[in-house]
C-alpha cells in the first residue's frame, strides 16, 4: 500500500495546488525520460536473466576460476563493478547476487564473502557513470554533463568506492578465500537462439548507454528488440509484472511529494544545515548530511529533498557520494526491489539488531555436519519487503519456512522455491538446494 498511498499523495498536492502546476510541468519534463529509462532497462533485465545469460556468464566464471576460490572471487567482483557500473544497482542486487550465491553454494565455497561483495558493490560501485544510478541521472540531468564528463567528475571518489569495500572484505574473509574449489557442471541452455541474441544485443546496448545518446533511447531499442525475440520463441515467459508498476508508483511519487515540499519552503529550511561552498569542511557536512538521510529513510528521497542545496558541480558530486555510499549502514535501502534475492544478509541482519548465527561454512566442511540453527539465507517476497529464514537441521536438509513450498523432488537434490504471498508463480531467484 506504501507505493499506492505515496501516488495518492502527490495526486492530491497536485490537486489541492499544494504543488504548482508550473512546478509539476518542470518536474514532468525532466523525470519522465528519466522513468523511461528505468522501465525500459527493467524490461531488459529481466528477459537478459531469463534467457540465461546470468546463468552462462556466471558459469564461465566457474571454468575461469580453475578451481582457486581466491581467482574466482577476483572474477565475482569484475561482473558485479561491470554489472553496477553500466546496468545498475538494480540488476547487481537482484539479478547478479542470486547466481553468485548459488554458484558460492553449489561449488560448496563460503557464500558470505561472495554475496557481500556483490550487494557491497551494487551499492559503492553505483558512482561513475550516470545509468548506475537513478540519482546519478537525475544530477546529470541537473548538471547538464556527458557520460564522459561525469565520469571526469567523480572518478576518484567511485575508485575509491570500489577499492576500500573489497580492502575490508579481503581483511574479514581471507581465510575463507584460500582453497579450491570442484569444477562444476555447466546449466542446460534452454534457447541458443535466446541466449546469443541477448548476448549480443548486451554488447550493443552497453556502449549505447555511454555514447551521449538520451539514454533511454537505447534502452527502449533494446528491451523492444528482445519483446519481440520472446513473442516469437518464448511468448509464455512474458507477463505484466516485469514491468516495475509499485517502484514506479513509488518513485512517482516521492517525485511529486519532495517537489510540493520544494514548493513551500523546504530547501531554504535545508540550506541551514547543508551547509555552503565548496570547501573541503562544507562538501563533508553535505555528504554527511545525505549518508545519514539515505539511512533513514532511502537515497532516492534524500537526493531530491537535498538537491537544491547541491549549488555547484562539487557540492553535488558530494551529495551523490553521501547518499550513494552511506545506505551500507542499515538495510533499508538494501531490500528495495530485492524481489526474493538470495542475498547472505550477515550485516543486514547485524545492523538491524537480530541475532542471526550463520554456520561454519568452508570448503572442508559438509552440510550434513550443520548444527541445527537459524540460518542467515534472507529472502524478501516483492509483496511484502519481509525476509523470510530457513533452518538447517542437523540432517543437513533446508527445512522450508511457511513461504517456501515444495516444488519438485529427485532423488539427490530436492529444491525448494519461495512462494511470494499473492503470488501464483514461484520466484526463480530463490531456489536454494536441498542437501541430503
Amino acid at each position: 500500500m506504501v507505493p499506492v498511498g505515496m501516488l495518492l499523495a502527490g495526486a492530491a498536492a497536485l490537486a489541492t495546488g499544494l504543488l504548482p502546476w508550473p512546478a509539476f510541468e518542470e518536474l514532468t519534463d525532466r523525470t519522465v525520460p528519466v522513468l523511461g529509462f528505468v522501465v525500459a532497462m527493467s524490461l531488459v533485465t529481466e528477459l537478459v536473466d531469463d534467457a540465461g545469460l546470468f546463468r552462462a556468464v556466471t558459469d564461465r566464471l566457474a571454468a575461469l576460476g580453475r578451481g582457486r576460490v581466491r581467482l574466482l572471487w577476483l572474477l565475482v567482483i569484475a561482473l558485479a563493478t561491470v554489472s553496477t557500473v553500466f546496468l545498475s544497482l538494480d540488476t547487481t542486487a537482484v539479478l547478479v547476487t542470486p547466481v553468485v550465491v548459488l554458484l558460492a553454494v553449489h561449488a560448496r565455497i563460503p557464500p558470505l564473502p561472495f554475496a557481500l561483495t556483490t550487494i557491497w558493490l551494487a551499492n559503492t560501485a553505483s558512482l561513475l557513470l550516470p545509468v548506475s544510478n537513478l540519482t546519478n541521472l537525475l544530477a546529470q540531468g541537473r548538471l547538464g554533463l556527458s557520460p564522459a564528463g561525469f565520469a571526469a567528475l567523480v572518478w576518484a571518489p567511485a575508485l575509491a568506492g570500489v577499492l576500500l569495500p573489497l580492502a575490508l572484505l579481503w581483511l574479514a574473509f581471507r581465510k575463507e578465500l584460500r582453497g579450491r574449489y570442484s569444477p562444476q557442471p555447466a546449466h542446460r541452455v534452454r534457447d541458443q537462439v535466446l541466449l546469443y541474441a541477448s548476448a549480443g544485443l548486451m554488447l550493443l546496448l552497453l556502449p549505447a548507454l555511454v555514447s551521449g545518446i538520451p539514454v533511454y533511447i537505447p534502452a527502449a531499442a533494446a528491451a523492444g528488440v528482445l519483446l519481440a525475440l520472446f513473442l516469437w520463441r518464448r511468448r509464455s515467459t512474458l507477463r505484466w509484472s516485469m514491468v516495475p508498476w509499485r517502484p514506479l508508483m513509488l518513485t512517482v511519487g516521492l517525485f511529486m511529494v519532495v517537489e510540493t515540499l520544494h514548493a513551500n519552503g523546504l530547501a531554504k529550511a535545508l540550506a541551514g544545515v547543508a551547509g555552503s561552498g565548496d570547501s573541503l569542511p562544507a562538501l563533508l557536512q553535505l555528504a554527511g548530511l545525505g549518508a545519514g538521510a539515505a539511512n533513514a529513510v532511502n537515497n532516492l528521497p534524500a537526493y531530491l529533498a537535498l538537491e537544491p542545496v547541491g549549488g555547484s558541480p562539487l557540492r553535488l558530486a558530494a551529495l551523490l557520494i553521501g547518499v550513494n555510499f552511506g545506505p551500507l549502514v542499515t538495510p533499508g535501502r538494501r531490500w528495495r526491489h530485492c524481489s526474493g534475492t538470495n542475498a547472505c544478509a550477515r550485516s543486514t541482519s547485524r545492523s538491524a539488531g537480530a541475532a542471526s548465527r550463520w554456520p561454519d561454512w568452508s570448503p572442508s566442511s559438509s552440510p550434513s555436519r550443520w548444527q541445527s540453527r537459524r540460518c542467515g539465507w534472507s529472502t524478501a517476497c516483492p509483496e511484502t519487503l519481509r525476509p523470510d529464514h530457513c533452518d538447517v537441521r542437523r540432517q543437513g536438509r533446508l527445512q522450508p519456512s511457511p513461504r517456501l513450498r515444495h516444488a519438485g523432488r529427485s532423488a539427490r537434490a530436492p529444491r525448494y522455491y519461495l512462494r511470494c504471498p499473492g503470488s501464483r508463480r514461484p520466484s526463480p531467484y530463490c531456489r536454494l538446494p536441498a542437501w541430503g
